[in-house]
């Protein structure tokens, strides 16, 4: 057999049906979403985001011990190291705060002892930084941005309260802490999505965690990943009123115009992360004063529905939430990443236990037999 016929199987444009790896942190099963065997429904109702993060590193909920310890040393990471602040608040803010991330995350690792050493304990130690440091990274770059100082964080408090202090620049409402706490819990890890799929990529050739996340929030910059829900806004902000929509979709079908927030590569038959934001969505902006929004994405769900057979995904329904909360649109994306951290963490861990570097072949479509020519005869 050739090369040529040996490596012409089993693939798909974006690995669409490939399975890479076995895991035991997340599936997706028709409309159901399992967080190592817990549905997200049942968590996004009764567990807080620090417990589902314990979940994915440790594949079992915490004890009341292990919650406060995990707790304890969330709260002793918010703070970033004080060399960190200096050249932090020196970096430029006029950049995409995705951007604005990915390097002071590479500039963290530059501060951490632990940086290169690959055993559990110490990836451990490093997750629990990244994933409380995150929040304050963002909301550093959002105050720093408005000519504010950032806000100290408080170490007694929650990641989700946390998140909201550091944006809002006060104490936030504590309904729309459980609001948000739900928002990354619903977000905390996905199967082998894009951003996964890269962390364990880069981690199996044994590059610390740092360099994983890196490549996490890269791929998950993109507007056909993270980006997605900020996009979603800023079509219903073009939208402008309920009245609006068929105009607005009848120009996008003629255009080709990607209507955003519709559409899964993996859910058929509803997204479960979808109906849960949906709920809140109708509360949230009757709360906030901006009804429409929500009048708009409903009556904007039913057409698509109607004339295209598409459902929403998570990103439709969160961006107005996120709105609401009073979340800055182009930090929709940063949001996510606060949530993802946790994940892309569990998926390092589990690509440690277990590893082979990721060595994938590819079909070869091009020229052959070719003669080199010298440059005068080519």
């Amino acid at each position: 057999m050739s090369a040529v016929e040996e490596y012409s199987g089993a693939i798909d444009r974006g690995l669409e049906g490939i399975v890479a790896c076995s895991t035991s942190i997340s599936t997706i099963a028709g409309t159901t979403l399992l967080f190592r065997g817990y549905t997200i429904e049942d968590l996004a109702a009764n567990a807080t985001f620090e417990e589902v993060a314990y979940l994915l590193w440790h594949g079992r909920l915490p004890q009341q011990t292990g919650l406060d310890a995990l707790r304890k040393q969330l709260g002793e990471s918010l703070a970033l190291p004080q060399e960190a602040r200096v050249w932090l608040l020196g970096l430029p803010k006029n950049v995409h705060p995705m951007d604005f991330l990915h390097a002071v995350v590479a500039g963290l690792s530059l501060h951490d002892p632990d940086a290169n050493l690959l055993d559990r304990d110490a990836t451990l130690r490093k997750a629990t930084r990244l994933t409380a440091r995150i929040g304050t990274i963002i909301g550093a770059y959002h105050r720093a941005r408005l000519g504010q100082w950032p806000m100290d964080p408080c170490p007694d408090r929650s990641l989700a309260w946390n998140f909201l202090y550091g944006i809002l620049g006060h104490e936030p409402d504590d309904e729309d802490v459980r609001d948000f706490e739900i928002c990354l819990v619903l977000h905390a890890d996905h199967e082998l999505n894009a951003s996964a799929f890269s962390a364990r990529v880069t981690a199996s050739s044994l590059s610390g965690i740092y360099s994983s996340v890196m490549a996490a929030i890269g791929t998950l910059k993109g507007s056909l990943h993270g980006g997605a829900n900020e996009a979603v806004l800023r079509m219903l902000r073009e939208i402008g009123s309920p009245k609006n929509l068929d105009a607005f979709l009848d120009d996008a079908f003629k255009t080709g115009k990607k209507v955003m927030g519709f559409g899964h590569r993996v859910y058929k038959e509803g997204d479960p992360r979808a109906h849960i934001l949906k709920k809140m969505s109708e509360r949230l902006t009757r709360k906030v004063g901006r009804p429409e929004l929500f009048e708009m994405s409903a009556q904007l769900e039913e057409k698509m529905a109607a004339r295209k057979g598409l459902i929403p995904n998570v990103d439709f329904y969160s961006a107005t939430v996120y709105d609401s909360l009073g979340i800055p649109v182009d930090l929709f994306t940063p949001v996510f990443a606060a949530s993802r951290i946790s994940g892309w963490c569990a998926h390092v861990l589990e690509q440690y236990e277990n590893n082979r570097i990721y060595r994938p072949r590819g079909r070869y479509v091009g020229e052959r037999d070719l003669r080199y020519a010298p440059i005068a005869k080519r």
